[in-house]
C-alpha cells in the first residue's frame, strides 16, 4: 500500500513545491496539504486540502486518522528575520508544532516524521568555513534556538520512544515559484524580481557576506532522498548537515549581469547582517553524502540561468 502523506505548513516556501513533487510521485490523493489558511491557491486547489493549526494537537490527530496518515512532514514554521520581530510567537510555533508530531509517532499513531532544520543553529563560534556535523551551536536568533532544540528533541524521541524522525539542515533555499517568506538568505531570491523589474537591487546585507544557498529543486530532491532512505542508513536522527554551493551578493550579481548586463547592486545592510554573520560561509555535509548518497545538481550560474527564465516567463504572464 502507498504511504498517505500529510504536509503540514503546506502553502509556504518549501511545503508548497514539496507537496506538488511528492503529489507527481506518490499520487494526488496520497498527499494532503494543510495550512493556517488557503493563502496559496495553487496547493489548495491541486488536491486534498485540510485547514489545519499546527498548534493544534487534536487538530493534526483529527486529520492523521480521517486521511488514514501514516508520514508527517512539518514545515510549518516562523523563520529568522520574523521571529526575531515576534520571539514568543515564534518559540511558541516551532516548538509546539513538533511536539504535536513527534508524540503522535510516540504513540505509533504515525510512523515516520520528516522536521526540517537550518543553518540557523550555528552562531558566531561555530567554525565558520565548511562547518562540520558535530560542532558547536550558539545560536543567535529566536529561529536558531527552536531549530537547536527541536534536534535534540528528535534525537531524544529516537532513541527513548523508537520515533522514526528524519530532519535537514537547510541552507538557504532559491525558488522562482514562491515569494521570499521573511528569511535572512531570502536576498538570493528578491535580487531576481529586482533584476528583471528595475535593473537595480538594494541589499539588506553586505556585497561580500557570504552563505549556503541551494535551489529549491534540490532541496524537495534531498529532503524526499532521505525519507526514502533506509532506516538503517540514516545514522542521524538530531538533523544532517546539507550543502549545495557558497555565494555573496557580489558574487550573484556578476553572475545576474551575464543575463542582464545592465544590472546594479547596492548595500544598505539591516538588522538581518547581525544575523547572517552569526551563521556559516560553508556547510560539510559529507555525512549526508555518504550515508544516504545525498548529491546536489544546481551550481550558482544553473541558478541564476533556471531563475531568470522562469522569473521573466511569470511576470509577463
Amino acid at each position: 500500500m502507498t504511504s498517505k502523506i500529510l504536509i503540514i505548513g503546506a502553502c509556504g516556501q518549501i511545503g508548497s513545491e514539496l507537496t506538488a513533487k511528492l503529489r507527481s510521485e506518490v499520487g494526488i490523493d496520497n498527499v494532503i496539504a494543510s495550512d493556517i489558511s488557503k493563502s496559496n491557491l495553487e496547493v489548495v486547489n491541486s488536491g486534498p486540502f485540510e485547514i489545519i493549526d499546527a498548534k493544534d494537537f487534536a487538530a493534526i490527530k483529527n486529520n492523521v486518522v480521517k486521511h488514514d496518515v501514516d508520514t508527517v512532514y512539518l514545515m510549518a514554521a516562523m523563520l529568522s528575520a520574523t521571529g526575531e520581530k515576534y520571539p514568543e510567537k515564534a518559540w511558541d510555533l516551532n516548538m509546539t508544532s513538533l511536539f504535536n508530531v513527534l508524540n503522535l509517532a510516540k504513540e505509533k499513531i504515525i510512523k515516520k516524521v520528516f522536521w526540517p532544520s537550518s543553518i540557523a543553529v550555528f552562531g558566531s563560534t561555530t567554525p565558520k568555513k565548511n562547518t562540520p556535523q558535530y560542532t558547536i551551536m550558539e545560536p543567535t536568533t529566536v529561529y536558531g534556538i527552536t531549530k537547536q532544540v527541536g534536534e535534540r528533541w528528535c534525537e531524544y524521541y529516537f532513541k527513548n520512544y523508537g520515533v522514526d524522525v528524519r530532519s535537514v539542515r537547510y541552507p538557504g533555499i532559491i525558488s522562482w515559484k514562491t515569494l521570499p517568506g521573511g528569511g535572512t538568505t531570502d536576498y538570493a531570491i528578491d535580487i531576481f524580481h529586482k533584476a528583471i523589474s528595475e535593473k537595480h537591487y538594494n541589499c539588506f546585507l553586505k556585497e561580500d557576506t557570504e552563505l549556503p544557498m541551494m535551489f529549491m529543486d534540490d532541496a524537495i530532491n534531498a529532503t524526499i532522498g532521505l525519507m526514502n532512505a533506509k532506516s538503517k542508513d540514516v545514522q542521524i536522527r538530531s538533523s544532517y548537515n546539507l550543502a549545495a554551493i557558497s555565494f555573496t551578493p557580489k558574487q550573484l550579481t556578476e553572475c545576474i549581469k551575464k543575463y542582464i548586463p545592465e544590472f546594479t547592486l547596492s548595500s544598505n545592510p539591516d538588522f538581518r547582517q547581525k544575523i547572517a554573520d552569526s551563521w556559516p560561509n560553508s556547510i560539510d555535509d559529507t555525512q549526508a553524502r555518504n550515508d544516504w548518497n545525498w548529491q546536489h545538481k544546481f551550481d550558482l550560474d544553473a541558478i541564476a540561468k533556471t531563475m531568470i527564465e522562469q522569473l521573466s516567463k511569470k511576470l509577463v504572464s
